[in-house]
């Protein structure tokens, strides 16, 4: 299952990272991906600039329209998960938001992935499956920042 936060507004670079790294901290996220409009280059837009997650710096080249969350288990999201994501929302998003459970985020490697792989899908991580775009380069659309395991 995974949780969508649709913000009743697209995200301030500030605003992304802010909210970001207090989700982060969320026991039982596996990964976040954020979606929304593509910001023109750095020096035609002030809103396009490097945050920092988990101590990464990260180029910011979208303005956030949605956050999705894949949840590790796959059962029944858990209430408190819900809850601790609507508190720190409460605290960023004063503007309003909305919170949905369902699937948002692909689980399993498609045809498009093989396309655009070809024999190099196997060696895809599976953290990957479900954020690639067949018309882009993986390395200007996803991120990926590992969990430190403690």
């Amino acid at each position: 299952m995974d949780i969508e936060i649709f913000p009743h507004r697209l995200l301030s670079a500030d605003t992304t990272e802010g909210l970001l790294n207090n989700l982060e901290g969320i026991e039982g996220i596996k990964r976040i991906v954020i979606q929304g409009q593509r910001l023109p280059p750095k020096d035609v837009n002030q809103e396009q600039r490097t945050i920092t997650l988990k101590g990464e710096e990260i180029d910011l080249q979208i303005q956030t329209g949605r956050i999705l969350m894949d949840i590790e288990d796959e059962g029944i999201i858990d209430e408190s998960i819900i809850e601790d994501i609507k508190s720190i929302c409460e605290d960023h998003l004063p503007f309003g938001f909305n919170i949905h459970v369902g699937t948002f985020i692909r689980k399993q490697k498609t045809v498009t992935d093989n396309l655009k792989y070809g024999k190099a899908l196997n060696k895809i991580s599976k953290d990957i499956v479900g954020l690639t775009d067949q018309n882009a380069q993986l390395s200007e659309r996803a991120t990926i920042i590992k969990r430190n395991k403690q």
